[in-house]
């Protein structure tokens, strides 16, 4: 298992390109299935989470072939309707992004409940509702869920979402693109990717209004057709990077990021010292002053990123003053605190929230990534802290971070990888 050792004090200044968004491309993979026709996805992210999908996509009959310049090539027309079985959707939480696909072209699925990374229960309770609203009838038994409609289309209806969920929004969007009538989602998640799946549902032939709104509109069709996308970029990953400036005092432009994707994020780093203004190719970030102490509350889209609340974390490590960081989606995306105190990060927690205690100095340690986001805040501890910091099990940022080390190595920072 591979692990990164990084010396710290390097100043971080050029340019990183951002790939296509690792939460679009999910999604939007799996609703290759709801086509007997293929589907090019252009500007793919090259990570084990997408390598994962595609196995799975594999089982279910779907072939897949990368081409020059990152697209992907899905053909769904050997599709069938097989188990999603726990060997793959163990690995990966997206997994279960396949079951409304399924269950709107072929009418039945079952697929394993999903494992992934560490961060909490993330029930799949309204992914099941949403397709009860619509006519499947839906049971969990052995560790599988199993949807059905008897042989009928599914039917539009109301699905009224008990909290914004990213996931429960995409399973009902694909899921009422073949069914039969309107459906309305109600508090329908807000995010970039899930607008960004409604675009190609929609190159694909779906009738769908309101995304990037609390209320989608879908109008059913008999069928979805040929089409090509191109993804977002990634602004969890252009969010790590502009963080990964501000915390060494240095500027990157970021190629292909989207202010207006990383306004919450942007308005929370300029508070804290740093500078972000757009550019022709994307967005630069900059700190020549002092970083400052800032208060952050995550929160559903447009609002501050749990995905980002790792990486800040390490951040105020290093700011003088002290700062309340509040976790209000994820009930355990704190297991980042321990390790970062093996660094020397003065943090206290009490329930949800961090009272993070800025210290003068971090110091090089040996530390384990518990998940995906946690491991890359470990990573941006370790570039500004003294003497050399080696963290294990970075599988995890191999899941969503193409080539991290190289690009960050192409800025200036003295980082690489061992194989253990």
């Amino acid at each position: 298992m591979d692990r990164l050792v990084i010396r710290g004090g390097n100043q971080l200044k050029g340019s990183v390109q951002i790939h296509g968004a690792k939460n679009a491309a999910l999604p939007q993979i799996a609703a290759a299935l709801l086509a007997a026709e293929p589907l090019e996805l252009g500007n793919v992210p090259d990570l084990l989470d997408v390598t994962t999908m595609l196995g799975l996509m594999q089982e279910l009959g779907v072939t897949a072939e990368r081409e020059t310049g990152g697209s992907l090539l899905l053909d769904p027309r050997g599709a069938r309707n097989a188990q999603a079985p726990y060997e793959i959707v163990r690995r990966m939480r997206a997994s279960i992004l396949v079951l409304g696909p399924l269950v709107a072209r072929f009418g039945s699925a079952r697929v394993s409940l999903p494992g992934g990374c560490a961060i909490g229960a993330r029930p799949v309770d309204l992914h099941l509702k949403a397709l009860t609203a619509l006519g499947a009838r839906v049971e969990v038994d052995a560790g599988y869920i199993t949807a059905e409609t008897n042989g009928r289309r599914l039917r539009g209806g109301r699905i009224i979402l008990t909290s914004p969920s990213v996931g429960a929004t995409e399973t009902a969007m694909m899921a009422a693109a073949l069914a039969q009538g309107e459906t309305e989602i109600v508090n329908a998640a807000r995010d970039p990717e899930v607008c960004d799946l409604a675009l190609c549902l929609t190159a694909m032939g779906a009738a769908i209004e309101g995304a990037g709104t609390h209320r989608i509109q879908i109008e059913g069709v008999d069928s979805l057709h040929r089409a090509r996308h191109d993804l977002i970029a990634d602004r969890i990953e252009a969010g790590t990077y502009a963080i990964a400036a501000a915390i060494t005092g240095g500027q990157l432009e970021l190629i292909d990021a989207h202010l207006e994707h990383l306004a919450a994020v942007g308005a929370v780093l300029e508070h804290a010292g740093a500078q972000i203004w757009p550019t022709d190719r994307g967005l630069m970030v900059s700190r020549t002053g002092p970083l400052r102490a800032v208060d952050v509350v995550t929160e559903p889209y447009p609002g501050f990123p749990t995905d980002l609340q790792a990486q800040f974390m390490a951040l105020m490590a290093v700011a003088p003053g002290a700062s309340v960081i509040r976790e209000t989606i994820f009930e355990s995306r704190f297991m980042h605190v321990p390790e970062l105190g093996r660094l020397g990060a003065n943090i206290v927690l009490q329930g949800t929230t961090a009272l993070v205690r800025g210290a003068a100095k971090l110091h090089g340690a040996e530390v384990m990534a518990t998940d995906l986001r946690a491991s890359v805040g470990l990573v941006l501890a370790g570039l500004v802290a003294e003497g050399e910091t080696v963290v294990h099990r970075i599988y995890h940022l191999d899941r969503g971070y193409e080539a991290l080390d190289r690009k960050l190595v192409q800025c200036g920072a003295d980082i690489r990888r061992v194989a253990q």
